[in-house]
């Protein structure tokens, strides 16, 4: 996994077999609704969370992969964001590699551990069209339940305990952006985690000490879409109890993609004076 380069040409291609267009700026053009973009009636066994592990691993194409982790909320009230986020993918990913080409993405739906039947998805880390093909199996299972949050952490679980990234190994971190539109989740309810992971975890696994692990591997942000709701402020205040003003990112449905290419390149810039060093020694650590 995590071969190939993002090429517009490709995307153009794979958008006219799925029947949709760009337009000029290279997004995908029309008023394209949730039930346009994604069309899964279940979820897709390739995204299946129980009992895997996702790699993000440096070769001699990519010998100094930054991993990305984008999670989005699948739940009812997030369709249109996510659509959002796919209709302007190509441009997502032709602006971010043209600063840093070995940027590897891996796509996870998030759903509630408490109510959903598949309440996460998780994509491989991928360079190439595959993310695109990956992001159009998620499943939108519109649930969600009355607790004013959704699982947003089980993206953070996973990504420390079943992911193995190359990127550790040069000491560099991963970035994982979480997508929703409500509070944060106080904890993840262990029994059910262990179910849709395939692990044994019999305590909660509570959110406090969850963010200090992710923090330690991967630099953390989370993107809240408001629409609106007179509740906002009150889940705006959950997370920005764990997040400062960088990390914790409000923005209105237009603006996502632009927000999520602000985050990555950010990084990225951080990476690109030392991206040439970091590829030397990765790709003399590298065995053929």
């Amino acid at each position: 996994m995590g071969s190939g380069n993002w090429s517009e040409d490709t995307f153009r291609t794979y958008s006219r077999k799925k029947g949709r267009t760009l337009d000029r700026s290279g997004s995908l053009a029309g008023d394209l609704k949730n039930q346009d973009m994604f069309s899964a009636r279940k979820m897709d066994p390739a995204l299946d969370p129980n009992d895997v592990c996702r790699e993000c691993c440096d070769t001699k194409e990519h010998p100094a992969t930054l991993p990305v982790i984008l999670a989005l909320d699948v739940t009812g009230s997030m369709g249109q964001a996510a659509v959002e986020v796919a209709k302007r993918l190509n441009v997502i990913m032709t602006g971010l590699y043209k600063k840093l080409t070995d940027v590897e993405f891996m796509v996870m739906g998030i759903g509630d551990l408490a109510y959903d039947d598949c309440p996460l998805q998780v994509s491989q880390f991928e360079s190439d069209i595959r993310i695109a093909e990956q992001l159009d199996k998620l499943y939108f299972e519109f649930g969600g339940g009355g607790n004013a949050y959704e699982s947003y952490t089980a993206a953070w679980y996973f990504a420390c305990e079943h992911c193995r990234l190359d990127a550790w190994r040069r000491g560099e971190k991963g970035i994982i952006i979480t997508m929703g539109d409500e509070g944060i989740n106080p904890y993840l309810p262990g029994n059910r985690l262990g179910e849709v992971t395939g692990r044994r975890i019999h305590d909660d696994v509570e959110t406090p000490a969850l963010y200090k692990s992710v923090r330690e591997k991967y630099d953390v942000y989370h993107i809240f879409v408001r629409h609106g709701n007179p509740r906002d402020e009150g889940y705006i205040r959950t997370w920005r109890e764990f997040m400062d003003e960088e990390h914790f990112k409000i923005c209105d449905l237009d603006s996502i993609a632009d927000t999520i290419i602000r985050i990555v390149c950010g990084q990225a810039e951080g990476r690109i004076n030392r991206q040439e060093d970091i590829r030397a020694n990765a790709l003399s650590e590298i065995s053929w």
